[in-house]
């Protein structure tokens, strides 16, 4: 009952944006397979403005304390993108409790190289990619922006020919780093803060003795996953300009970890930006003004060519 409760309030907070009243004209392409892993397919819903194409597109990481569902795409989420003329690419990834997060991880890297390997078919520069979500959502968000792999042309997986980064990111309240989680050395790998979301945590490798998957108990080995899951280890130079709301207020995600990954991004001289919002928890009314503030920053950092 506690983890549904917090996967709800998580889920809630990470797409609290409101529907519009009045929707851009757009089409929707529904379940389109980006991927498919263990017999499953992974998809993607596609809005394609009517009236008119910037040529960028937006990637909306439907992601909720790592839960993800095709139900909680919410057009309000990224309204003002379609306004603009951004082709939004709303993904769906392997949810917990079944996948972990270095499962979801890959989920990413798989969507943004379709993204990208797809771009002409949708009037998309390939180079001008923005990814944007909130709590995991934001958290994958700037995974994809500093932890991307790049393109290998060599490779037989036409995925694998192009790159997974993300030119820009935009998010609300995102986990970090969860080694240093609200203080410096307090480890949050499904406990403590957030003792109600285990599964994602539930670290797994395959069983060669007996098949099937074995978990990873060994603490050291934990903390080496923990720290290849939290975007603040690859922030580089070559990380991607990002743009953090988080609110001062939050119990679930402190703003330590926005100001963590803001002060690492900018030793490495990456544009980047922390709003903060006073009194703001996990979530807050009006956040669809804020989400203005991410449309400016993605029209900003992806200008037409």
């Amino acid at each position: 009952m506690l983890l549904r409760t917090l996967l709800a309030v998580a889920a809630a907070a990470a797409i609290a944006a409101p529907l519009p009243a009045q929707a851009p004209a757009f089409t929707r392409q529904e379940d389109v397979i980006y991927a498919r892993k263990f017999g499953t397919a992974l998809t993607m819903d596609i809005f394609t403005p009517k009236e008119k194409k910037n040529g960028a597109a937006v990637i909306f990481a439907v992601s909720g304390g790592w839960f993800s569902s095709k139900a909680s795409i919410n057009l309000g989420f990224f309204n003002e993108m379609l306004k603009r003329g951004y082709v939004v690419f709303a993904v769906v990834h392997g949810s917990q409790p079944k996948f972990t997060i270095p499962e979801v991880l890959e989920d990413m890297h798989n969507a943004t190289r379709f993204i990208r390997l797809n771009a002409a078919k949708h009037g998309v520069d390939p180079d001008r990619i923005a990814i944007m979500g909130g709590s995991a959502g934001g958290h994958l968000s700037l995974m994809q922006g500093c932890a991307f792999k790049p393109g290998n042309p060599k490779s037989k997986n036409p995925l694998e020919t192009v790159s997974s980064k993300a030119n820009a990111v935009g998010c609300f309240f995102p986990p970090t780093d969860f080694l240093n989680y609200g203080k410096e050395g307090l480890v949050q790998l499904g406990d403590g803060t957030l003792k109600g979301f285990w599964a994602p945590f539930d670290f797994h490798e395959p069983n060669k003795e007996k098949g099937g998957f074995k978990p990873i108990s060994d603490k050291e080995r934990r903390l080496e996953i923990g720290k290849q899951i939290s975007p603040v280890y690859h922030a580089s130079k070559d990380s991607a300009p990002a743009l953090i709301i988080h609110g001062d207020a939050d119990k679930l995600v402190p703003i330590q970890q926005a100001e963590l990954m803001i002060a690492k991004l900018k030793e490495h001289g990456v544009p980047c930006e922390l709003v903060t919002k006073k009194g703001g928890d996990h979530g807050w009314a009006g956040m669809d003004k804020d989400i203005l503030t991410i449309a400016d920053w993605f029209d900003k950092h992806l200008p037409a060519k």
